[in-house]
């Protein structure tokens, strides 16, 4: 089974051919996949892209143990380019075709779907469509009209721009690197967990969008550059702004605000035997908060000083605020402790593990997740739905995440409509398949 319900969605009538690779580029198909397209992903059988299908096309259970579960907890599947906790979840409704695109009878096939398609969306490394004779002439001389979506890491131009990157090289040069983490840490303490990628994604998904529409006034397709780094950097926007209005260079504050909120953070609340930590993030926005708080906690003396009342007096003694809220929580349950809270007027959520938010009874009901249903690769799970709630329209996972080559006869039959013979032919010379070739595999 891999159709599921939806239907009158906004961008049925739009194909996309997919040569995206990671987080970045994915995610931006993804979202147009969610609204309806044809998103149709071209993979090669004969080469692996790193960190796009899984971080190793065999995951033995020692190459899984030495990485973070969400990274390497597989199911027991041999197929690990079927189910990566890490990218599996920018394959719905998504399909996925294998081809191997640099021998010619495969570049023709390309050719022959991208005459179809509307949209070609990449983030290979710079020059790698051009290697496969696919510059952006190429394209328009196949489809004239057509969107052109380049993502490539520092941009086409510049000093950097034959340079390689994933997230962690992104986010350094965007800046972000130095703003992420707890005062006095150093970049090397950061999480591997990078927004910019999904915030390029975002980016990427607009200016599709966008170009569609040109395209429909002018009848003519457009070429768009979106450079990560360029992207990524427009996420601390105020940091940049310091530097270059008051020579200041900003530094990590943990979870401190930067608004001048406090207190503001996270605080360890009270669990019980053999449980992990729980914590609560707690924000006074103004001093009717600080006030509520105060008087939540009872009016602890420490807590009555009249510099206090007012947000200039809490500054100056943050740390000391800090401490004492954090005795207090620790006295407390979590999930009691942000309804009373909330109640009283403060600011406050509960930080919910991933097995935490899959149970959590509001995102359950706000449809936040999807049950799917078992594959070959994976058994049934609830999964991360789209987001976005259309009144006429049923944005849902209507295809669970695409396989490896799972929709070969939707491009060769349906779309190119090839005969029996030919698409033999294909299948022997390895361009229709299900599985990586034996030299990605390491099979003798």
């Amino acid at each position: 089974m891999s159709t599921l319900n939806g239907d009158n969605l906004p961008l049925e009538n739009v194909r996309i051919c997919d040569f995206t690779i990671v987080w970045a580029g994915q995610s931006s198909t993804m979202y147009l996949a969610d609204l309806g397209a044809d998103c149709i992903r071209v993979e090669n059988p004969y080469i692996w892209n790193p960190a796009t299908r899984a971080s190793a096309p065999v995951m033995t259970p020692e190459l899984a143990g030495r990485l973070h579960p969400w990274m390497g907890g597989h199911p027991a599947s041999g197929r690990a380019w079927n189910n990566s906790p890490a990218f599996i979840h920018v394959f719905r409704n998504k399909k996925s075709i294998t081809v191997d695109s640099r021998r010619p009878e495969g570049l023709e096939i390309v050719k022959n779907l991208i005459r179809l398609s509307d949209v070609v969306a990449e983030n290979l490394a710079t020059g790698t469509l051009e290697k496969l004779g696919l510059d952006d002439n190429e394209i328009r001389a196949v489809r004239p009209d057509a969107v052109i979506l380049h993502i490539p890491a520092y941009g086409r131009t510049g000093a950097y721009r034959e340079g390689r990157g994933y997230g962690a090289h992104i986010d350094s040069v965007a800046g972000s690197s130095m703003l992420r983490g707890y005062p006095d840490s150093a970049p090397v303490t950061n999480t591997q967990i990078f927004a910019g990628d999904f915030f390029v994604g975002m980016h990427g998904a607009i200016a599709m969008l966008a170009a569609l529409r040109y395209r429909n006034h002018t009848g003519e397709g457009q070429i768009i550059e979106l450079a990560q780094a360029e992207c990524s950097a427009s996420m601390f926007p105020q940091a940049a702004l310091d530097a270059a209005w008051n020579n200041r260079d900003s530094t990590t504050i943990g979870n401190r605000s930067i608004e001048g909120f406090v207190p503001n953070g996270v605080f360890l609340t009270r669990k019980k035997l053999n449980e992990n930590d729980r914590w609560i993030a707690i924000s006074c926005r103004d001093n009717d908060e600080w006030a509520s708080l105060v008087n939540y906690m009872g009016d602890p003396e420490w807590a009555k000083k009249a510099d206090l009342d007012v947000i200039e007096g809490r500054i100056k003694v943050q740390e000391m605020i800090e401490e004492r809220l954090f005795d207090f929580t620790m006295t407390r349950d979590r999930d009691e402790l942000f309804r009373d809270l909330q109640q009283a007027g403060v600011t406050a959520g509960p930080v919910l593990s991933a097995a935490d938010a899959i149970d959590d009874e509001h995102l359950q009901q706000s449809g936040v997740w999807q049950d799917l249903p078992a594959t070959e690769d994976y058994p049934a799970s609830p999964f991360p739905a789209p987001s976005l709630q259309f009144s006429r329209s049923n944005v849902a996972i209507r295809k669970v995440p695409a396989a490896f080559g799972v929709d070969n006869n939707y491009l060769y039959k349906e779309l190119l409509g090839l005969d029996d013979e030919v698409i033999a032919k294909l299948k022997s010379d390895g361009h229709i398949t299900d599985v990586f070739s034996k030299e990605i595999l390491g099979d003798s």
